[in-house]
């Protein structure tokens, strides 16, 4: 199920792989190739990722490695996106997904390992249940942002029904993500991956029509123009969205991994370097709370 050694190292590099990780993981590959119990396991996991390859909103359960070596256990999962890559090329195939669009989409994989080395300083995968969006065929790189085929939420949909937009609960949207380790978050770069979404959408999923993008983020939390300047890339970009619903319950962890790399880190010694850090840091330092944002654009021309 796996490549040979040669051709293992190329796919990792394909995907981003960070290259102080492949001989690892090439080296690793070894033991799951010889041994029929991994396999087995191996088998199980690409079945339970690709069995409803393209369906949008069906639970993946990803079932954990329970093995004594602790970089297999944090790597497995390499080898289950690497086992399924055919199935996930041969779906965008199926779509007419440019060679290009997919390459960045599942290149996310890389980033992932970039963000666990950042975190714990060492080889392992960081979000295994990120990856499956892209390697079911459900999320897009498209230029600086990423675009998940999905469904409104209860509470979401509602709001944006009560609100007159025409959609509800269960609706078609586009969920925007901003991935990490690509640049700043610029006006003209968002223009242009929505550009590329309205784009892309119709011409590969025609089946479904997408009238809203939503977003749901840390990067919404309005305080964070007490702290900001107008003209900042944050403030522009929560100017593009209306508002879907309030958050009550705080999220103070999700500002500090994203900015600082950590979640779990003190919070009297967060660095001030920017003027991101120092906005995250001084409002939980005086006490404040940060809020992960719900909001929403217009995608179709028709909201």
């Amino acid at each position: 199920m796996l490549p040979d050694t040669d051709e293992l190292a190329e796919v990792l590099l394909d995907l981003q792989v960070p290259h102080e990780d492949i001989n690892d993981l090439v080296r690793m590959a070894r033991r799951v190739t010889d041994d029929p119990e991994l396999l087995q396991f191996l088998a199980r996991s690409v079945d339970e990722l690709v069995r409803t390859v393209g369906e949008v909103g069906c639970p993946v359960d990803l079932p954990d490695l329970d093995w004594p070596s602790g970089p297999l256990q944090r790597c497995f999962p390499v080898y289950v996106f690497v086992a399924a890559l055919p199935s996930t090329r041969a779906y965008h195939r199926e779509r007419g997904i440019p060679a290009d669009v997919s390459r960045r989409t599942l290149a996310d994989l890389g980033r992932n390992m970039a963000v666990h080395r950042r975190r714990y300083g060492r080889v392992g995968v960081q979000a295994p249940w990120w990856l499956v969006h892209h390697f079911r065929g459900e999320l897009y790189q498209l230029g600086r942002l990423q675009f998940e085929r999905a469904r409104l939420g209860a509470r979401t949909g509602a709001g944006l029904a009560a609100a007159g937009v025409g959609v509800g609960p269960d609706s078609p949207c586009l969920n925007l993500h901003i991935p990490d380790f690509h640049g700043p978050l610029t006006p003209a770069a968002v223009d242009r991956s929505l550009a590329l979404a309205r784009e892309f959408f119709p011409v590969h999923f025609p089946e479904a029509r997408y009238r809203v993008v939503t977003c749901h983020s840390w990067l919404l939390d309005a305080q964070l123009r007490k702290y900001l300047p107008e003209d900042s890339n944050i403030v522009r970009f929560q100017e593009r969205f209306r508002i879907a619903r309030a958050e009550p319950e705080p999220s103070d962890t999700e500002p500090v991994q994203f900015v600082f790399g950590d979640p779990e880190l003190p919070v009297e010694g967060l660095p001030r370097r920017t003027a991101v850090e120092r906005a995250v840091g001084d409002h939980l330092r005086a006490g404040g709370h940060w809020y992960v944002g719900h909001g929403w654009l217009p995608f179709d021309g028709s909201a």
